[in-house]
């Protein structure tokens, strides 16, 4: 998949609700995801299947009440933005929440192969 195919597919799937069935398609085996600061478990994680834990662990702990994605800003050939506005529920306190954040993928072999995260701590 080219950078755009790739960066297209990303936010067609977290705008469908898509975000782990994606995690196969578009993401390197070994790809990384870096947070902008340590949620108890470390800025980074490596690999599909920590991504996916990540997945399931925010899928367990919030209710998406709304969201907004924008489209990709490609930056070069290898990578690409994307900003999230989210209102979120924590489940189990039902304290809601308005998240912003800036989200760079790095894109090598048709693979994400990074992922990088900035918000506001």
């Amino acid at each position: 998949m080219s950078l755009n195919d790739i960066a297209k597919e990303l936010v067609a799937g977290c705008r469908e609700g898509r975000e782990t069935e994606n995690l196969d398609k578009i993401y390197a085996a070994d790809a990384v995801s870096v947070e902008a600061m340590d949620m108890g478990q470390g800025r980074e994680c490596h690999g599909l299947e920590g991504i996916k834990g990540k997945h399931a662990w925010w899928d367990s702990t919030f209710e998406v009440i709304e969201a907004d994605v924008s489209d990709p800003m490609p930056h070069g050939d290898d990578r690409f933005a994307v900003t999230f506005a989210v209102k979120a529920k924590n489940k189990e306190t039902g304290e809601v929440t308005d998240m912003n954040e800036v989200a760079v993928y790095h894109v090598a072999g048709g693979k994400i192969t990074r992922e990088e995260f900035f918000y506001g701590t």
